[in-house]
């Protein structure tokens, strides 16, 4: 990693339609020029639409939706996917999953979240869980952004990027 190439990151939970499009969207946000992010899953949605309550979050933080589709971790995997630096599963499912081979030989972390769209509520209680998860990821993803990444070697950025990850994350509702 260079001070001058962005750093590719690449979020992945299992259907891609809530924790990892969020992390995508807060980081392409924030990152500006020093992050590149991307996401995907073992079992993408089928209509490749993110779930709605992950575009309202989204957009109700400021934070632009266009072009956020669900889509398989097999596009990151072809010969012609961008070459990855950071690999991070945000979904218990999808870390205990055989991964494939990513192009770059990435780093690797796991930072467990609870799935909002598992939530069975009113509607601004469901919002609420979509805004609860979009507000801890926004919070782990300043700290990455904080880490002196191009000063780190592989096994250093990986202990760092690791060391960021919550132990557990809270239950939905807990504040």
């Amino acid at each position: 990693m260079t001070d001058h190439d962005p750093i590719r990151v690449l979020f992945l939970c299992t259907h891609n339609s809530a924790r990892s499009l969020m992390a995508e969207a807060i980081l392409n946000h924030m990152g500006a020029t020093r992050f590149r992010a991307f996401s995907a899953g073992s079992q993408p949605a089928a209509n490749g639409q993110p779930h709605p309550l992950t575009l309202e979050a989204l957009q109700s933080a400021g934070i632009d939706t266009h072009g956020l589709r669900s889509k398989s971790w097999d596009e990151f995997s072809r010969p012609d996917a961008p070459e990855l630096d950071l690999v991070i599963t945000l979904c218990d499912q999808a870390a205990g999953e055989p991964c494939p081979v990513w192009p770059g030989q990435p780093v690797t972390a796991h930072w467990s979240y609870e799935d909002p769209s598992r939530v069975e509520a009113s509607h601004d209680e469901q919002l609420y869980a979509f805004k609860h998860v979009l507000h801890a990821l926004h919070q782990r993803l300043e700290l990455l952004m904080n880490l002196p990444l191009s000063r780190l070697d592989k096994f250093m950025l990986e202990h760092h990027v690791r060391s960021v990850a919550p132990s557990r994350n809270k239950p939905l509702g807990d504040d």
